[in-house]
């Protein structure tokens, strides 16, 4: 009998220990955002707001510890929030950095709209940030050296990484390592960065990678087509992480996946997976969740939205006091991306040029507006605040009332056609080219050189700042009307909000 019962503890000893020992099978979970401008909820707070995304982070995290939070680039600006001033200096990005080290964001890459900021802003942002960064195909160019971009802790310097691995470990003991690149689109250049060529130092970064890890995955912040190249190139790739459309997608390329959550947190990706090293076999599932008002919020990120939109709304109450009423229900979502206002006549566009000449009553030719200065790079759809229209345009300025001679008028509409792509692109109301003649017609006739028209037009674009010959000298401007305090075309902003209150 003390036979029997001793090899009975014996076997459930063995049983208790085969349990604990390695399955070769692990799980783990990432949560994926991308092109996040804004902490807070929009549409009147009924989708997005950093606060429910960690809400989210958290529950992920009590069904897996081996989860990991990323950023696939741009989030350091542009933001109505980020372009205000406060204590002095612009915020540029600093709330962002101050809700991300809140919610441990664990990788971030660079975006192009994080060269926004200038070199030493840049690198207080970067200094201030608890996070680790990834910098594949980036150097910081210093007194003509091209240097690795740099993060200050406690006096010493950390280069930032090309690549970054992390090592995971479960309950059992299953341990693998997990490695990842990053790649970030050429869109901005400025003096003190260096893009090198995204596609051969992502092939670099995986080949150097796969020697140390079990599995390689990209973070990157690229056009889509661009992503799918290296997805061609590195199939063994499984999951590519991005940024920079703005709208959600999830796209196979062989046996790789290209996921991108909708911006400003609207939606984001949950990826789960599992792998066996023994078979060395992925398997992946993919989860597109909308951040909403079922979300509860986090308490501790809401207090430093809070304590940020208090900020904000300070400077709003100074221009609206009623900012945050829906002026406008979208239905069709109205395009803001910064490549579409650059480069073709979009939708939001229109709307904003049309309210250009709702402020002169109507009674101009037609107005005109450079897509530089529609900053929201986002789109604007459901209910419309005019807190949204803020974002649209931070900087606000005047809508001047502008007689100029034909002449000069189709030069300026030619010049903006021409800079398809940059900031001096036009915005229109009432303008339209024909290719077949090259014509540019006004109201359906084409414009004639010596007639003088009457436009509305922004009061940055007369400054000759995008357009170099449009300015105060230039002869083609026969007289400028400069709105006063009390009209609605002393501020764009309000211009729009009021026309958009009236149903237009």
């Amino acid at each position: 009998m003390r036979i029997q019962k001793a090899w009975l503890f014996l076997f459930i000893l063995f049983n208790i220990y085969a349990c604990k020992q390695e399955d070769q099978k692990i799980k783990f979970t990432f949560l994926q955002l991308n092109d996040v401008y804004e902490i807070a909820a929009l549409s009147g707070g009924e989708i997005g707001g950093m606060d429910r995304v960690e809400t989210l982070h958290q529950q992920l995290i009590k069904e897996n510890p081996n989860t990991f939070l990323f950023m696939a680039g741009d989030f350091l600006n542009p933001s109505l929030l980020g372009n205000i001033k406060y204590k002095g200096e612009r915020v540029k990005g600093k709330q962002m950095i101050e809700v991300m080290n809140a919610m441990d964001f664990d990788l971030v890459a660079f975006g192009n709209h994080e060269f926004d900021l200038n070199e030493n802003l840049l690198q207080e942002r970067i200094n201030s940030s608890n996070f680790q960064w990834i910098a594949t195909n980036l150097k910081h160019k210093v007194n003509e050296e091209e240097l690795p971009f740099y993060k200050v802790d406690e006096s010493a310097r950390i280069a930032i990484p090309k690549t970054v691995i992390f090592e995971l470990l479960d309950d059992d003991g299953t341990q693998i390592k997990i490695g990842f690149f990053s790649s970030t689109i050429n869109s901005n250049p400025k003096d003190y960065v260096v893009y090198t060529d995204f596609y051969e130092d992502a092939k670099h970064a995986f080949t150097n990678l796969k020697a140390k890890t079990d599995i390689v995955f990209g973070l990157t912040h690229l056009k889509i087509s661009q992503d799918k190249m290296i997805a061609h190139m590195l199939p063994e790739v499984p999951l590519i992480m991005g940024g920079h459309e703005h709208n959600n997608m999830l796209i196979p390329v062989g046996n790789t996946k290209i996921s991108k959550a909708d911006a400003n947190a609207r939606t984001v990706y949950v990826h789960r997976f599992e792998y066996d090293k023994v078979t060395q076999e992925l398997t992946m599932d993919h989860e597109l969740v909308s951040i909403n008002n079922e979300i509860p919020s986090n308490k501790k990120v809401a207090q430093i939205i809070d304590k940020w939109q208090k900020v904000l709304n300070k400077k709003i109450k100074e221009y609206s006091p009623n900012a945050y009423d829906i002026i406008f229900v979208a239905n069709e979502p109205l395009n803001g991306l910064d490549d579409a206002v650059r480069s073709k006549q979009t939708n939001l566009g229109s709307i904003i040029t049309k309210a250009m000449a709702f402020g002169y009553d109507n009674e101009v030719d037609g107005a005109i507006l450079n897509g530089g200065s529609l900053r929201l790079d986002d789109f604007l759809e459901g209910n419309i605040t005019g807190v949204d229209i803020f974002r649209v345009m931070p900087f606000g300025g005047s809508v001047l009332k502008v007689k100029i001679k034909g002449q000069l008028l189709h030069k300026v509409l030619q010049y903006g056609r021409l800079k398809a792509g940059d900031g001096a692109y036009l915005q229109r109301y009432n303008f339209d080219y024909k290719k077949e003649t090259k014509q540019w017609l006004i109201d359906g006739s084409p414009i004639v050189d010596q007639k003088i028209y009457t436009i509305a037009i922004s009061d940055y674009l007369l400054k000759g700042y995008d357009i170099p010959f449009l300015n105060y000298e230039n002869k083609g401007i026969i007289d400028v009307y400069q709105p006063k305090e009390k009209e609605l075309s002393y501020d764009i902003r309000r211009v729009v909000i009021h026309y958009l209150k009236q149903g237009q």
